[in-house]
């Protein structure tokens, strides 16, 4: 996109929401820093708001106070490329190169809080792509696994999570499908990438009581955010909440 266009777009999306237009460079101020802050509190609460607006759909009507925490400290403007770090704060998906996007925050928020861990909690994430989502759940006090099939995403993210201090997570290129065996069982499970199937692998990988929490469908179709959980016989059970839009799983794709 050419500059001029960039910045018209920019501004056009910052008016909407009453911002001034801020660009950070890679070594932000400290007056920066606290307008990014600031931005990041008012997202908190324009996600409170759209999380009371589909409390029916949810089955919660506020975000846990871990999870509310964990979005106010992660700096989200430091996931995604220096070109779209004046966007960084709307409640909006972003390129983030290689084909892919960082997560619209307010998914990033819900599907956070629908795995349903505690502190310690081992979380296996499928699609580590920026590593924002893996950012939130440390920030959690959550032990994080994350792979990602595309190397430069992978490196990248491993970057920025060492360089923030984001020492509870682990990550990997290569085939998510897989799972991580080594690792395995975990608490719960999170995909970021739309699936047409539950992935067999990893449910292997699953504790008995854990959840699984994945956006199923083709990319071409309508998918739905899916938490599975186990019923007392063992088998899984599966609760469609709200309809979707990512990019879909790529690798293996066992059944």
């Amino acid at each position: 996109m050419p500059r001029q266009k960039r910045l018209q777009r920019i501004t056009r999306a910052c008016s909407i929401l009453g911002l001034g237009v801020l660009f950070i460079p890679a070594q932000a101020t400290e007056s920066e820093e606290a307008v990014m802050a600031e931005r990041r509190h008012q997202l908190v609460e324009q996600i409170q708001a759209g999380v009371r607006a589909t409390a029916g759909e949810l089955g919660f009507d506020r975000l846990d106070p871990r999870v509310e925490q964990a979005l106010r400290t992660v700096p989200r403007e430091r996931f995604v490329p220096e070109s779209e770090r004046a966007l960084a704060y709307l409640d909006s998906p972003l390129p983030i190169g290689e084909g892919q996007t960082i997560s619209q925050p307010y998914i990033v928020a819900i599907m956070s809080q629908l795995l349903d861990v505690g502190p310690g909690d081992r979380v296996y994430e499928l699609g580590t792509g920026s590593g924002y989502q893996a950012a939130v759940l440390a920030a959690m006090d959550v032990e994080v696994y994350t792979v990602e099939i595309v190397p430069e995403l992978a490196e990248r993210a491993a970057r920025t999570l060492e360089s923030l201090g984001y020492d509870r997570v682990r990550v990997r290129a290569g085939d998510g499908w897989l799972g991580w065996p080594e690792a395995a069982p975990f608490d719960a499970i999170i995909v970021t990438a739309a699936a047409p199937h539950i992935p067999r692998r990893l449910v292997e990988q699953l504790a008995p009581d854990g959840r699984l929490v994945i956006p199923m469908g083709a990319p071409d179709r309508v998918q739905w955010l899916a938490v599975f959980t186990r019923d007392e016989g063992g088998e899984l059970v599966r609760r469609d909440l709200l309809p979707v839009r990512f990019v879909p799983v790529t690798g293996a794709m066992e059944p």
